[in-house]
């Protein structure tokens, strides 16, 4: 039977006017911290991780000694603290830890590979903060969620330990955009579109080549990276984008979990508050992290 509620939420996704200014978009993007406030039980706190503007969230059941570093999504052209609070907060929530959420720098102004150094600096934070790598999580969505993997195998050739596991969430890891699905969900997927999409990547690159491993990890050798969560809508024209990360994972020796979710929008987490599916597929995701924190001791 059809879902109702994200019936109603493509449809007003659908007739949503969008801003082609960059400074406009970063604002119209932020204003969700307005429609979705963080709940009243949760925790804020700003933080520097290395230099990297952060934020830690906690909620009251959270232990101490294990964290999930959040990539926000955005293109890496927008996207902030603001805009997903409220679901890093349940994120949080979810897998029983805290969360510290990176302001990594953006794109035209920073562009690829800032994020990536960013990113690593914010888990080398929470090492010297004396958390143990198995007590440590990724997780990001859309641009975030491919900035997960791109910063395991950074970790990785940096000669650190990885952490517990990985979570992505929509992962973009195509800056293409030639997967299968980008034609064939484009007129059923009211928030992700080829264009737009590469007008992001465009600026993220700034002249690098847009198969750089660690821009598109789709290229990036995958082996010895910690196990992967990947959830994904099937409307979303970034559907192929999960689905051959998945297999490039799985190619590697990499354990990796893939979760398809039937009618689901890109990133249909950022609307629990409206979405049952959306809560169920953070439930999901957090549970995952559990049973990776310290070898499964959730």
């Amino acid at each position: 039977m059809p879902d109702p509620e994200i019936a109603a939420l493509r449809a007003k996704l659908a007739a949503r006017v969008r801003a082609t200014d960059i400074d406009q978009i970063r604002r119209d993007f932020d204003l969700m911290a307005l429609f979705y406030p963080v709940a009243a039980d949760v925790t804020v706190a700003p933080a520097s991780a290395h230099g990297v503007r952060a934020e830690w969230t906690a909620t009251p059941d959270a232990a101490a000694e294990r964290a999930v570093l959040y990539l926000h999504g955005g293109g890496y052209v927008i996207g902030s603290l603001a805009s997903h609070r409220h679901v890093v907060a349940e994120v949080g929530r979810a897998a029983g830890a805290r969360v510290l959420a990176l302001d990594y720098r953006l794109a035209p102004e920073h562009p690829f590979p800032a994020p990536v150094e960013d990113a690593v600096a914010g888990y080398r934070f929470l090492l010297d903060q004396g958390l143990a790598p198995g007590d440590i999580a990724l997780a990001g969505d859309s641009a975030g969620g491919g900035l997960v993997v791109a910063t395991l195998v950074a970790i990785r050739d940096a000669g650190l330990a990885q952490p517990a596991a990985g979570w992505c969430i929509s992962p973009w890891v195509d800056l293409e955009g030639i997967g299968a699905s980008m034609d064939a969900n484009a007129a059923r997927d009211p928030i992700v579109q080829r264009e737009p999409l590469l007008e992001m990547s465009r600026l993220y690159l700034n002249g690098a080549d847009p198969r750089s491993p660690l821009a598109a990890p789709i290229y990036a050798e995958l082996q010895a990276i910690a196990p992967l969560f990947i959830q994904v809508g099937s409307v979303e024209t970034l559907l192929d984008d999960a689905i051959r990360l998945a297999g490039a994972a799985a190619g590697a020796d990499v354990s990796v979990t893939l979760e398809t979710w039937p009618e689901m929008v890109h990133v249909w987490h950022l609307f629990h508050p409206d979405l049952a599916a959306g809560r169920r597929a953070i439930a999901a995701g957090g549970g995952f992290l559990r049973g990776a924190f310290a070898g499964g001791q959730g």
